[in-house]
């Protein structure tokens, strides 16, 4: 089996803010199914648009599990952010799936990419493992190599 491969950077992040990051993202998606809503998806879609696409510190996702890291005093464990940001990129990209087809009232369409972004946040809110760097590493990666 070959190794995954991430992409890299020289900026670092708090891993324990990425594990809030996909538990706050599992929460809105299925609080906008519950609800029947797609303000909840386009809260959703702009936080991750800031998070992969700008150099703002904060989104209000990432401000909200900064400030819970620092309250329950939990361990800093310093982790690259450039598989962070390319995961987010993944995020707003499948979260603009969902809402277009929530919009176009394909429910289970929404319902199956839904559950993929809920599974790989799962993935990483409880046990820190990065889809982002597998899907990097088999469909973005081949593309870069000569």
């Amino acid at each position: 089996m070959k190794n995954l491969v991430c992409p890299i950077s020289d900026q670092r992040i708090n891993e324990q803010v990425t594990r809030f990051n996909a538990f706050f993202a599992i929460a809105v998606i299925v609080s906008a199914f519950v609800f029947n809503t797609i303000f909840l998806l386009a809260f959703l879609m702009a936080d991750f648009f800031i998070r992969a696409f700008t150099e703002m510190k904060f989104s209000p996702i990432s401000y909200m599990s900064h400030y819970l890291s620092n309250t329950f005093n939990l361990p800093v464990k310093m982790i690259d952010k450039a598989p962070k940001v390319f995961a987010a990129r993944l995020g707003f990209l499948m979260t603009t799936v969902i809402a277009v087809l929530f919009i176009l009232e394909l429910q289970l369409a929404s319902f199956i990419v839904a559950g993929l972004l809920i599974f790989f946040a799962s993935l990483e809110f409880a046990f820190a493992i990065c889809a982002g760097c597998t899907i990097y590493t088999y469909l973005i990666l081949p593309f870069y190599k000569k």
